[in-house]
């Protein structure tokens, strides 16, 4: 079993064949009380985990959005859309299987954005980023990573898997930045400069 931490460094993924990232959180009134406190925690809040394949530098793969299978063989999978926050456990996952992802692709960063118009990490309580060995069917928690409720960003790379010879290395990142919402392009700048 691998624990993880931002001050462990890379950590080899050896015998790790499934690694899953999942994001949760509750949403909150804010500083809304009464009726419209009540309709903000029941509307909740949508934000977005998002995993960003690379091929050298470039972005060539998304999971996450409208976009559930992009390399279109299971071997990068996102669970799909929680907008609300609402319900147990993980409100959205991304799943990686490391001997199906095409050979081009040389890392692999997470990040959960606040993406959409109107979503805000402000909006959401409790935010947790959890990494899962998924390997051999059974789920083992091995980091829950809690970024700072005092950003005023909407995004957080949690994240980035490097592919280092014929193994796979994982770093904890917990950098928050912002990300222009509802802009792509936007999004991949971010997940690039991680």
């Amino acid at each position: 079993m691998i624990t993880l931490t931002k001050e462990d460094g890379p950590a080899d993924l050896d015998g790790v064949t499934h690694l899953s990232i999942g994001v949760s959180w509750d949403p909150t009134a804010g500083a809304s009380g009464g009726v419209l406190g009540k309709l903000r925690r029941k509307t909740g809040t949508d934000l977005d985990l998002i995993a960003v394949a690379m091929s050298g530098s470039d972005p060539v793969r998304l999971a996450g959005l409208d976009s559930l299978d992009p390399m279109g063989n299971g071997s990068l999978l996102h669970s799909g859309d929680n907008q609300t926050g609402h319900g147990d456990g993980d409100d959205e996952t991304v799943t990686v299987e490391f001997s199906r992802l095409p050979g081009a692709i040389t890392s692999i960063v997470f990040v959960a954005a606040a993406y959409k118009k109107g979503s805000s990490f402000q909006k959401a309580r409790n935010i947790s980023f959890k990494v899962y060995d998924a390997t051999g069917g059974s789920t083992q928690q091995v980091a829950d990573i809690w970024p700072s409720m005092l950003s005023q960003d909407n995004g957080c790379a949690v994240a980035k898997a490097v592919k280092v010879g014929n193994g796979w290395k994982l770093q904890v990142i917990n950098e928050t930045g912002k990300i222009k919402q509802g802009d792509e392009h936007a999004l991949m700048r971010f997940a690039v400069s991680k």
